[in-house]
């Protein structure tokens, strides 16, 4: 919803834009090589899809829901940021002056400034170079991918086995060529898919840090709530152990006994109370 509200309703700033800063905002006026709505195909639909076969795989659903809600928080919290700083920058993109001027004809104000005569929602959209949405976006999906990937094949269990490294960076890769075509179609300036992809890469680490350790890590192949379920089951398997005493009427007495734990601090505390027990018995009977 504060998406919506970003793109929608905030209407980004429209700064000062004088004649002689139209050199470097002439370029023409083309359509996207990546249309807006390729960018939820391939950045959310497409890693789901691998975390799907994932889970057919291993059958673990800890794993397939925290992923997909790692995915998603990735993307989402990635597309607030961004627009808020593209509301906020209102940086003209590299096609603006056509953008405003259609008919090549530019006009300025008193102070320099432009006076557009263009549609208006296409001027809009002009003032929101800054950063790069396709670039931010492709890279907190697929630098998501890329992380999970790298935890799940242990890409880095130092075994040098590079043709690990070549799946994980092949997500990066196509993030990086959305943002090459983002310049070539001169819809963003280099310094705007720069910011744009590290953004989206910055929220991604965090995201997956969230749900799953580091890809570098010894359990980095499963989430986080995957080994604290290992870990429950494993205490709840543990066997209770007993000691039978005699007392003085002949009477069998049960003392539980725990596996030890915390390096047999609990294990010695559990000695002492039974053999304060033996000791009193041991007077009862005297």
């Amino acid at each position: 919803m504060i998406a919506i509200i970003l793109f929608v309703f905030i209407h980004p700033f429209y700064r000062f834009v004088g004649k002689d800063m139209m050199n470097d905002l002439k370029y023409p006026l083309k359509d996207n090589t990546v249309p807006g709505w390729a960018v939820p195909m391939y950045a959310v639909l497409l890693p789901i899809v691998i975390f799907i076969l994932f889970y057919l795989r291993r059958r673990d659903v800890y794993d397939l829901h925290h992923s997909i809600l790692g995915l998603l928080f990735s993307v989402l919290i990635t597309v607030v940021i961004t627009e808020a700083i593209k509301d906020a920058v209102g940086r003209p993109r590299p096609d603006f002056f056509w953008r405003c001027f259609p008919d090549g004809k530019d006009v300025y104000d008193q102070w320099g400034d432009v006076i557009c005569h263009g549609k208006d929602s296409v001027i809009r959209e002009g003032h929101k170079s800054f950063p790069s949405g396709h670039t931010s976006g492709s890279f907190a999906g697929l630098g998501f991918l890329s992380l999970y990937l790298s935890g799940k094949i242990q890409a880095f269990d130092r075994k040098g086995h590079v043709a690990k490294l070549c799946i994980v960076f092949l997500p990066l890769l196509a993030a990086s060529l959305v943002g090459v075509s983002r310049v070539d179609d001169y819809w963003h300036h280099w310094q705007d898919v720069f910011a744009g992809g590290l953004l989206g890469l910055v929220v991604a680490f965090f995201c997956y840090l969230q749900f799953f350790p580091p890809p570098y890590d010894n359990n980095g192949s499963g989430p986080y709530a995957y080994f604290k379920m290992l870990e429950e089951l494993r205490a709840n398997r543990q066997p209770v152990h007993s000691v039978n005493v005699q007392d003085a009427q002949g009477m069998e007495v049960v003392l539980p006994q725990q596996p030890s734990q915390n390096n047999g601090f609990m294990a010695l505390s559990l000695d002492h109370d039974a053999t304060d027990s033996l000791d009193q018995m041991e007077a009862g009977r005297r």
